[in-house]
């Protein structure tokens, strides 16, 4: 067993920097946290330079967000890293919830098969940095470590930067930015900007400890456990042999006190028992809110993740809607900044995230009031609850333990086309893209790994021949359009068409996900999400909902 060594990223004067008048940059992140990464990473998938400028010259300290859902993996499959964070992180789908030793509830995250990723991942923040800062150099993104930007003035055309380095201070300007620089964001504050929501009055102590167990790669979260009595604990494998836990402390806790060796190894013998060894990695108190700035946008500057919205850690839906929060603005960014599309399109992401980010304040606040009741009659609610649990289904369904992340269905969003043609199932206008096994040229692949970073004509037929006509020859002038749109078809039993890619959906999940009665047609957005559906195939209704999907109608 031992700790895990943080590396030290190499600072590099900013002499290429340092101009007069100061140099002009199209894009530029603020924070190397995993947000402003997988922004940056995005950036240079869609062809766009990024300067990644960050305060530190280290990872995060601490295994801090750990848990990263099924949606996000799909979002980092697409940047090009969910296999090395798959393959080094803990995957579980099984949460269990007890009252002191007793099972009162227990979920699985994906119930049926036919996906290629598992509910969650488990792995510490650190690890997951790591693996995005090694993408984002290969992409080319230019980091600047130990670079603080201390000043952020909007311009009319551009956003002006004062940046504070250990060779001095510089000012440099960027079309765009991004401020990913976390809850506390200084760009944020430089601009005077508040974010609304609520405090909540406790705390909770975080230790990662090394150890050899035999518990379960599952959630575990106890109500009232006999080694923490009257409190919650909460149990998470993480890679590496390192274990997350969590112990309610309540509001009146001293900080300082309980991070002390001597206050946090009794809890941990009390929980483990005296004779496991163990390793005590890291040690942290935190307290949370809910809560969001007004507007995602502002102007030319563009706030993503903990910057923008912060959530309790219960349903793990911190860095997992900041994933979500890239993934939407990035090929936007794009669009406008190539001039293919018009400045408000800008606008639907802050709309879009704002509903997102609601929708995750009241999962987030209504689990933490379950979790950390401040009422009496709160609690009696919640403890009753539990107590039913144990022989009552119904009272289980009430059990709300952290109700995990899972993707936002936009169908507020006025890029989406209105349905014309019936259907049913998930994949309505503004749903997240579900996954299915298929296969391509006699490989076996998964349906999300074929789309992405493009708008996309899925077209699903009983066969290559039930393609429609007109599809096939209008498939190449899609294409080549000022915003190109592929089209990628899916059958049964695959095939070939000449200029088109065929997918086999031999085991029938796509077409049961997509409701793929013959002819259907789904117009896919860059990040995966539906924006329009057709029975049929008609040339001007996808440029119609293209136009709309772009602000341009």
């Amino acid at each position: 067993m031992g700790a895990y060594a943080y590396p030290r990223f190499p600072y590099t004067p900013p002499a290429d920097l340092r101009a007069d008048p100061p140099q002009r940059r199209p894009l530029v992140v603020i924070g190397a946290g995993p947000v402003g990464l997988a922004a940056a990473i995005d950036a240079r998938l869609q062809g766009l330079p990024v300067l990644v400028l960050d305060d530190d010259d280290t990872v995060s300290i601490g295994s801090r967000a750990v848990c990263y859902a099924k949606r996000a993996l799909e979002i980092l499959d697409r940047l090009g890293v969910g296999d090395p964070i798959c393959d080094q992180g803990v995957s579980w789908n099984v949460g269990r919830t007890f009252l002191r030793n007793d099972e009162v509830y227990q979920f699985n995250l994906v119930p049926e098969p036919g996906h290629k990723r598992p509910g969650m991942i488990n792995l510490q923040q650190y690890h997951l940095e790591e693996a995005l800062i090694t993408r984002a150099l290969t992409l080319g993104a230019d980091i600047r470590w130990k670079y603080k930007v201390v000043s952020v003035q909007p311009q009319a055309d551009h956003v002006r930067l004062q940046v504070e380095t250990p060779d001095g201070l510089f000012a440099l300007e960027a079309d765009w930015l991004i401020a990913a620089d976390g809850a506390r964001s200084p760009t944020r504050r430089m601009l005077g900007l508040d974010v609304d929501g609520r405090i909540f009055m406790d705390r909770f102590l975080i230790a990662d400890v090394i150890m050899k167990a035999e518990f379960p790669a599952e959630r575990w979260l106890w109500f009232d456990p006999p080694f923490h009595r009257g409190q919650t604990v909460l149990l998470h494998k993480q890679a590496h042999d390192v274990w997350r836990i969590d112990f309610q402390l309540g509001w009146d806790a001293d900080p300082e006190e309980e991070k002390k060796p001597e206050n946090v190894l009794p809890r941990l013998k009390a929980m483990l028992g005296e004779d496991r060894p163990f390793e005590l990695e890291w040690v942290s108190i935190y307290t949370f809110q809910c809560r969001r700035m007004k507007e995602f946008r502002q102007g030319r500057v563009l706030f993503v993740g903990d910057a923008a919205h912060q959530v309790s850690p219960f349903g793990a839906r911190g860095a997992n809607s900041g994933f979500q929060d890239t993934d939407d603005l990035l090929w936007k960014l794009k669009l406008v900044m190539q001039g293919h599309a018009p400045d408000s399109l800008l606008d639907t992401y802050s709309e879009d995230r704002v509903y997102a980010a609601d929708e995750n304040l009241l999962n987030s606040t209504r689990s933490t009031d379950f979790i950390t009741p401040k009422s009496r009659a709160s609690r009696v609610f919640r403890d009753a609850v539990l107590d039913l649990a144990r022989t009552q289904p119904f009272a289980r369904k009430l059990v709300n333990s952290g109700r995990l992340s899972v993707p936002s269905y936009l169908t507020q969003s006025r890029l989406n086309t209105p349905d014309a043609d019936r259907f049913q199932g998930d994949m309505v206008p503004g749903a997240p893209m579900a996954d299915a096994p298929v296969s391509k040229g006699g490989q076996d692949a998964w349906l999300l790994d074929q789309l992405g970073g493009a708008f996309t004509l899925l077209c699903f037929a009983s066969s290559t021949s039930a393609v429609p006509a007109a599809l096939r020859d209008k498939a190449a002038e899609l294409a080549a359009g000022e915003i190109p749109v592929r089209t990628l078809v899916v059958t049964p039993q695959g095939g070939e068409l000449a200029g088109l890619t065929v997918l086999a959906d031999a085991e029938g999940w796509a077409g049961q996900r997509y409701d793929a009665g013959d002819g259907a047609l789904y117009l896919i957005r860059p990040d995966q999400h539906v924006c329009a559906r057709w029975r049929g195939f008609d040339a001007a209704a996808v440029r119609a909902a293209l136009a709309r999907a772009t602000c341009n109608a």
